[in-house]
């Protein structure tokens, strides 16, 4: 974390609302990709997750021979780490582009916003699932070549372009459309809890009304639309309630989060990346046990709490850590997720009161604990 964001909370800072300068919402665009893309640059390098990297060279490259432009395709190598973010900048200079596009989930979407910002070069992202607020915030999560949590990269400036397709994404597994909604569910509370910190938001400025009245959104939108969303995209179709929950996770989630701030969700997910155990578990799914934790740090009252789970477990998401596929709960072990999650780099400071190691390993104890009792 910079300089900035180790600042006494007492320090006169500007408050902030950050924003990608494109966002759409539509169907069936990727045939047509090269007019979206155009107006930043004609030789694209596509940074795409395998499931997707053919349909990709072949739907969109089409659209970009139709145009007389260039594209070059790439799969992306499953982790955010230095080691890829450096292979795809030097694949992207020999193709002598001056676009990057990121087409997947939130890890190859964070590898072509560091790309772009290190090549100097706009960016266009393509979320594939909506399983994370990644795709508009200027953030990059980077990673170790073994999927822990590394440190949070800062950028200059948010996405150029974010194209949410919705055929695309409400044909997705439904288990990545509910860890978007779980990912989704933390931001409000995040939010709330740094405004009244006056805490750093993710542009290391203050937490904005506005990123806080954006979060509130995403959090009523989720409540009213993510159940029979849910039942649509287990049918892969996109409604009305998905459009609204697509616009919930990836927009209002990701501005919210960015402009209003994080805070012992995320941390506490960021420490949870050290148990090997998880680490296949999606980032909405660990962040949103965090969520829990979080609000037994902050004794939330009672109908709040029993309103999150009950929300949790209408979509299917993980509700205790048995459920993410813990199978031993190593005291240790755990202890030191409360160390990584209180770290100084990390958003615990954002929370309105001081939070310990102990703290946050009793936090996490009790949330499974309470979790275990609406476990059917």
């Amino acid at each position: 974390m910079t300089d900035t964001a180790i600042l006494k909370k007492g320090t006169k800072l500007a408050k902030s609302v950050t924003s990608p300068k494109k966002f759409i919402v539509g169907k069936g665009i990727l045939s047509n990709i090269s007019s979206y893309i155009s107006p930043f640059g004609d030789n694209a390098y596509f940074i795409c997750d395998e499931f997707i990297v053919d349909q990709a060279a072949k739907v969109g490259g089409a659209s970009f021979n139709a145009s007389g432009k260039t594209a070059t395709f790439e799969k992306f190598n499953y982790e955010c780490s230095q080691n890829e973010i450096d292979r795809n900048r030097k694949l992207a200079r020999l193709a002598g582009a001056n676009v990057i596009v990121g087409i997947g989930g939130g890890k190859t979407l964070d590898t072509a916003k560091a790309t772009a910002y290190y090549e100097k070069l706009p960016v266009v992202i393509y979320p594939t699932i909506a399983s994370t607020d990644a795709p508009c915030t200027s953030i990059t999560v980077v990673y170790t070549d073994e999927g822990q949590f590394d440190q949070y990269l800062y950028l200059p400036s948010n996405p150029d372009m974010v194209i949410a397709d919705t055929d695309i994404l409400a044909s997705a597994p439904k288990r990545f459309f509910a860890a978007g909604i779980g990912d989704g569910l933390t931001t409000y509370f995040e939010a709330r809890a740094c405004y009244r910190s006056n805490g750093l938001n993710l542009a290391n400025l203050r937490p904005s009304l506005i990123g806080v009245g954006l979060a509130k959104q995403c959090y009523e939108t989720i409540l009213r639309n993510a159940i029979p969303a849910m039942h649509a995209v287990e049918k892969k179709l996109s409604t009305t309630a998905v459009e609204a929950v697509i616009e919930a996770t990836i927009y209002l989630s990701g501005v919210g989060a960015e402009s209003g701030g994080l805070a012992a969700a995320h941390a506490i997910h960021n420490g949870m990346t050290a148990v090997p155990s998880l680490h296949r578990v999606q980032h909405g799914e660990k962040v949103t046990f965090g969520l829990l934790a979080q609000l037994v740090l902050e004794n939330a009252p009672q109908e709040e709490l029993e309103e999150v789970i009950n929300i949790i477990k209408a979509v299917g998401l993980p509700l205790t850590l048995q459920d993410l596929g813990l199978t031993e709960f190593v005291d240790e072990e755990w202890r030191n997720v409360a160390e990584l999650s209180c770290s100084v780099n990390d958003t615990m400071g954002n929370m309105p009161f001081e939070v310990t190691p102990d703290d946050v390993f009793n936090a996490i104890v009790t949330a499974d604990a309470i979790a275990q009792t609406y476990h059917d």
